[in-house]
């Protein structure tokens, strides 16, 4: 075999070996694959008691904006993002020599979500009501915030529309519905709105879920079979002075 040939063949199997690491697990991932759930406020407070704001987000915000729910939002959404998490760092002071960064906690960012219109602009009512929840543009009064903090869970899907890879956000609301242009020259363009969410956290639904606990939950684990442990040990000889 000469050296042209020699490096003709070992071309061809580096990209066989890069064509068969691209079609393990069913492929690449595609950003058009995708799945949006929302989980409204749980309104577990409020001046109408247990509930109110449940109340309110079913009636008005469900009942009143195109009579469905939110998967209806959810199929409207035309584009979404995966938060960011950026860990937070800081020059340790207390070593000699090369300066080194440590971690000292972790901030999260907004993400922003578009989604198509129908006739009855629902889906911006929906973002509406939704911030009444935290404002009352009438009254001027401040909502309380486990009324109108809900959660957003966003899914990568594969080409079989399996979930291979999900985020949740928790305590979030739309803090910004952008401004939407009217123009006279697009006659067969949807409509769209463009929507910010703010949220506390946000956490992995696959592999975080499987990390393990905290060293105090796992003492208190621990500590709670041990205790188990040993009032069961005395279970017969208590049956027995019976």
């Amino acid at each position: 075999m000469d050296f042209g040939s020699f490096i003709e063949a070992g071309t061809s199997a580096v990209l066989n070996e890069i064509l068969a690491s691209t079609h393990e697990n069913d492929g690449m991932a595609f950003p058009s694959k995708y799945e949006v759930l929302f989980l409204p406020p749980s309104g577990s407070r409020g001046s109408g008691g247990v509930g109110a704001s449940t109340n309110l987000f079913s009636q008005v915000l469900l009942g009143q904006v195109g009579g469905g729910d939110t998967r209806d939002v959810s199929f409207q959404c035309n584009s979404i993002e995966f938060p960011p998490r950026t860990i937070d760092v800081a020059a340790d002071e207390n070593i000699y020599g090369p300066a080194r960064k440590i971690a000292q906690g972790y901030t999260v960012g907004d993400i922003t979500g578009k989604f198509y219109c129908h006739n009855d602009m629902r889906e911006k009512k929906f973002f509406e009501t939704w911030q009444r929840l935290a404002y009352n543009p009438q009254t001027f009064a401040m909502g309380y915030y486990d009324d109108y903090v809900g959660t957003i869970q966003i899914f990568q899907l594969d080409q079989r529309g399996n979930r291979t890879y999900g985020c949740e956000l928790i305590e979030c609301f739309p803090n910004t519905i952008a401004a939407q242009a009217l123009d006279s020259t697009q006659a067969t363009t949807v409509t769209e709105v463009s929507v910010t969410f703010s949220y506390r956290w946000w956490r992995n639904l696959t592999d975080e879920a499987s990390l393990p606990k905290p060293l105090l939950e796992r003492l208190q684990g621990v500590l709670a079979n041990q205790v188990e442990r040993k009032l069961l040990s005395r279970i017969p000889k208590v049956l027995s002075r019976l």
